[in-house]
């Protein structure tokens, strides 16, 4: 089966993700040329997470999207599992939102295009002036209310499945704008595609999405943004696979 699986993929899973990468970018170019960028840059991202999901074969299950209210904007946070974690994310959240992501991400082929285009965060730590410049950026996606953005306050995927150490910038910013945190789990995406082994083939394994209850702010600064890191830390914890439970150093934070 494996090796069925494999010319599947080569047959018609790297054709789709090529072909919708394109196209997509394409369309988010065009259509944030023309204005409304909240809608161009989050719907058609979403199909095409969708689909590149779905022409792998993998199931996907979404827990807990009852937690989340209409209109109101989150500071989503999950661990970073594996590259499928932004298909898993963008696909299925069901939330409009931006990401705020790698600087580094801007370069690749027809993606970094989409986001610039799009007006997804680029995280740029060349400097105090440009971490400001982030978060001003973060601060007006949010400040304009009915969207969110998603971290993933590791700052870089996984080596083993085990989750590292939190960063509080995404959390200082929901703590200044009185946001409240929602954590996700993400689990079967290192199990699918792991960051050593980029651009190989992908595993079939499932994936699932755990959407846990909003932690609201209780006051504001440095105490508030430790007790919400502590409380989202310990969520995404608690549903991860009990083989990835407990932290490991990841030397890439």
């Amino acid at each position: 089966m494996k090796y069925l699986y494999r010319i599947f993929q080569c047959v018609v899973s790297v054709p789709v993700v090529i072909l919708m990468t394109v196209v997509t970018a394409i369309e988010v170019g065009i259509g944030c040329s023309f204005g409304n960028g909240h809608f161009w840059g989050y719907y058609p991202g979403r199909w095409w997470a969708r689909i590149i999901t779905r022409s792998f074969l993998l199931p996907v299950t979404v827990e807990g999207r009852e937690h989340l209210e209409p209109n109101q904007s989150y500071v989503f946070v999950a661990n970073h599992q594996g590259a499928f974690d932004i298909f898993l994310i963008y696909g299925f959240l069901g939330r409009n939102f931006k990401w705020m992501m790698k600087r580094q991400l801007r370069k690749i082929p027809f993606v970094g295009y989409a986001c610039e285009k799009s007006h997804q965060i680029f995280v740029d730590k060349r400097g105090p002036s440009r971490v400001k410049e982030t978060y001003e950026a973060a601060r007006r996606i949010l400040q304009t209310g009915n969207c969110s953005v998603v971290v993933f306050p590791e700052g870089a995927r996984t080596f083993t499945g085990h989750m590292g150490l939190f960063r509080k910038g995404a959390f200082m910013l929901a703590d200044e704008l009185q946001l409240p945190v929602v954590p996700l789990t993400i689990n079967g995406s290192f199990d699918v595609m792991p960051r050593m082994r980029d651009w190989h083939f992908a595993t079939w394994h499932p994936l699932r999405l755990t959407i846990h209850q909003p932690i609201y702010p209780v006051g504001q600064g440095a105490q508030n943004v430790q007790a919400t890191m502590r409380q989202a830390y310990d969520s995404v914890m608690s549903a991860l696979e009990p083989q990835y439970q407990g932290y490991v150093e990841n030397p890439d934070q």
